[in-house]
């Protein structure tokens, strides 16, 4: 197992996040230190993205990339700090190697290859409104999962009660753990190979993206000029920097959405967007 670390100065945190987030969307290792800002992402030997401009440059000033093999017990070190969580009261995510919660919704994902476990603050944003919505009667149709991941928000939608559910996402290993995870959680939810920021699949009428604002924003201009592909009623937006909000919301406007709801969970925020019906 590879550990690939990127450190900055603070004031270079925010741009430094923003590009990993792209390459890692469920989130990464933060740790914090005297001038320092240090962001990690794991994987085995070629499992990892290419950071590309990345490992350069950043805000015209250079950055620190390092790479450190991690001993063969990683894995197993790992459940030391990999704890399971309780969403909106009664989504139990957990590793397989804690038990289930009777009177909850068991969600089964493991740590690997960097692909999220639904702990980073923007996938629980992101669970917390899917939550709310099917609360609100709306888990009742299709629902696409943009951006998807290790699967968490397409498999707790499927666990909710949207059918179909599919997700998306440009790495193909990413499409393959989600696939996996599918199947641990016993519920059938189709992944798709897509680059959303060339282009956009026929999208459901409730559609989650937990991805960065310039993702988001490219979706926004694929949805104002494909008409065709102008469906969804419903958007939950997450991956997004609080000073950020305003503009993608902004952004999503002239495809006909306005905002409904606006949240924040440490220094990620995310939005409700809708259609009139």
């Amino acid at each position: 197992m590879i550990r690939l670390a990127v450190r900055c100065a603070p004031d270079q945190a925010d741009l430094v996040l923003a590009e990993l987030t792209v390459l890692a969307p469920n989130g990464v290792e933060e740790e914090r230190g005297p001038g320092y800002v240090e962001y990690a992402i794991y994987g085995g030997e070629g499992e990892l993205p290419e950071l590309g401009e990345v490992d350069a440059v950043v805000g015209g000033r250079p950055i620190e990339v390092s790479s450190t093999e991690i001993p063969d017990d990683w894995a197993d070190r790992w459940r030391d700090f990999h704890k399971p969580l309780l969403v909106g009261g009664r989504l139990w995510l957990r590793p397989s190697w804690e038990p289930a919660r009777e009177g909850t919704i068991d969600l089964i994902v493991d740590p690997g290859q960097a692909f999220g476990t639904g702990a980073h603050p923007t996938t629980r944003l992101c669970l917390e409104y899917l939550l709310e919505l099917a609360d609100d009667g709306e888990a009742d149709g299709p629902l696409a999962d943009l951006g998807a991941g290790s699967g968490v928000l397409a498999i707790a939608a499927a666990k909710l009660g949207w059918f179909p559910v599919t997700g998306y996402d440009h790495e193909p290993a990413a499409i393959e753990a989600a696939a996996a995870n599918a199947t641990v959680n016993g519920v059938e939810v189709d992944f798709h190979r897509q680059n959303l920021r060339e282009s956009l699949p026929t999208l459901a009428p409730i559609c989650v993206a937990n991805m960065t604002s310039p993702i988001l924003k490219a979706i926004a201009g694929h949805l104002s000029r494909d008409a065709a592909r102008r469906s969804p009623r419903t958007l939950v937006l997450s991956g997004i920097l609080p000073n950020e909000l305003d503009e993608v919301a902004d952004t999503f406007v002239p495809c006909g959405f306005a905002e409904r709801d606006r949240r924040r969970m440490g220094d990620w925020a995310a939005l409700l967007l809708r259609r009139p019906r």
